[in-house]
């Protein structure tokens, strides 16, 4: 979703004033080197590292990935330190409540960012599991032109 005047508002005092935040997402690393555990993920060359850009990710640039995991193992977390590491903005969906519409919106976003600012966007799209087929198609077009970079997270 695009945010509207009063979202970027709150994001940027929550940004400002960090105890503004919930505890749980102030306590969230913000890079790689601060995600405790899975270090064979974590390492100089590895697949985290190559799809932050590190260690020379190859000319194909950043990826778009699918995590696997159950609840509370950092699924959200990895997503967002990707954006912050590549400097992209953070887009946010949850395939239970978000459908073909609020896909459609924020790739229209993405694109608006892409060409007026200069800023990719990756979306973070949770139970992704949950689409169904006509909504995962409809996510297609922008992961092939790269206008999002998707990362997509389920339990399943």
């Amino acid at each position: 979703m695009e945010p509207d005047l009063f979202t970027a508002a709150a994001e940027d005092r929550q940004a400002k004033d960090p105890s503004a935040s919930p505890l749980a997402v102030r306590m969230r690393p913000r890079t790689l080197d601060e995600v405790v555990g899975q270090q064979h993920l974590l390492r100089p060359g590895s697949p985290l590292r190559r799809l932050v850009g590190e260690g020379g990710g190859g000319p194909a640039g950043t990826s778009s990935v699918l995590l696997w995991g159950p609840p509370g193992t950092g699924k959200t977390t990895l997503a967002y330190v990707v954006s912050q590491a590549t400097d992209k903005r953070f887009v946010e969906l949850s395939a239970i409540t978000a459908g073909v519409k609020e896909v459609r919106s924020v790739i229209d976003g993405a694109r608006r960012a892409s060409g007026a600012y200069g800023k990719d966007t990756v979306l973070f799209l949770d139970e992704i599991h949950r689409f169904s087929k006509a909504q995962q198609d409809s996510l297609l077009p922008a992961v092939e032109n790269r206008w999002v970079t998707l990362i997509a997270a389920t339990t399943e």
